[in-house]
């Protein structure tokens, strides 16, 4: 395997990737009804660049199944250790919190949990459920991790159906040992698949994030392959950006214009949604992804 390209030293971001500064009375309230009800986001654990953006305007990603993973992604800055026992009021808290913030969608991830026989699919099932009784207009997408294959899990997250299933990608095929420990791309391009098989009418839905090392050539193979094979309606590409030292380097950031054309390659290979840009994060623009 070709070791991807790496850079030893952070090089300043450019302009396209500023962020502004959390602020605004929409953010605080997020962030205090996520607080009292003791809930986690993906915003937060994982440093979004768009947490001032997304909270601003009351959309946030919950993280369930608690704050801390069973895997070491390369990219990820989720803490990776030996989990705690299952929180089983987590998923009506949720239901809660959507209810207090009066969501239009939804978005549900966890963090592995691969000491688990399920791996945490029932938990979501109940919170899909949960968020179902309180809130019966709102729009319910999950981000899923891959459950080690197991066709079971996924199956029952599907019964529970929500509007969208995500799992995404991250990478190419190439630089998984570097970017997914763990992981394995055909188990999750078989899942994709899968899905899509066992629930037609569910919009499922991947990402991935550039700036690993990967080339243009090995990005649009995978597109075409998540179409083709995995039938894979929503897609989303964005700019990887370094948490800490610790984690994997940026091999170059990717200019705006890279991602227009890569978003025209997308919807030309057939994806029906494609949001592609410097910022953009899994669950970035997701209410307006549903169509």
């Amino acid at each position: 395997m070709v070791a991807p390209v790496v850079t030893t030293t952070r090089s300043p971001r450019p302009d396209w990737l500023k962020v502004r500064l959390p602020s605004g009375d929409d953010y605080f309230r997020l962030k205090s009804t996520m607080r009292s009800l003791n809930l986690h986001t993906v915003c937060e654990e994982a440093r979004c660049p768009n947490v001032a953006e997304c909270w601003g305007q009351g959309t946030a990603t919950f993280m369930i199944l608690g704050d801390v993973c069973t895997r070491s992604c390369g990219f990820c800055a989720v803490k990776t250790g030996l989990p705690q026992i299952l929180d089983r009021d987590e998923p009506e808290r949720v239901a809660k919190a959507v209810e207090a913030l009066a969501l239009s969608h939804a978005v549900i991830t966890s963090v592995n949990r691969d000491e688990l026989p399920d791996g945490g699919a029932a938990i979501f099932a109940e919170t899909i459920e949960a968020v179902r009784r309180r809130n019966s207009e709102t729009n319910i997408e999950v981000l899923i991790p891959d459950f080690k294959g197991f066709r079971a899990s996924l199956e029952t997250i599907l019964a529970a159906k929500p509007q969208i299933l995500n799992h995404n990608i991250e990478t190419v095929p190439r630089l998984y040992k570097h970017v997914r420990p763990g992981a394995n791309f055909a188990q999750s391009v078989e899942l994709l698949e899968r899905a899509k098989t066992i629930a037609p009418d569910i919009i499922s839905k991947t990402g991935l994030m550039v700036g690993f090392g990967e080339s243009l050539d090995e990005v649009e193979d995978v597109m075409r392959e998540l179409v083709v094979k995995a039938r894979v309606d929503v897609f989303t590409i964005g700019q990887y950006l370094q948490p800490t030292r610790e984690h994997l380097p940026i091999d170059r950031y990717v200019h705006p214009d890279e991602f227009d054309a890569l978003a025209r390659i997308g919807r030309e290979i057939g994806f029906r949604h494609v949001e592609a840009g410097p910022l953009v994060r899994s669950s970035y623009h997701a209410a307006n992804q549903v169509p």
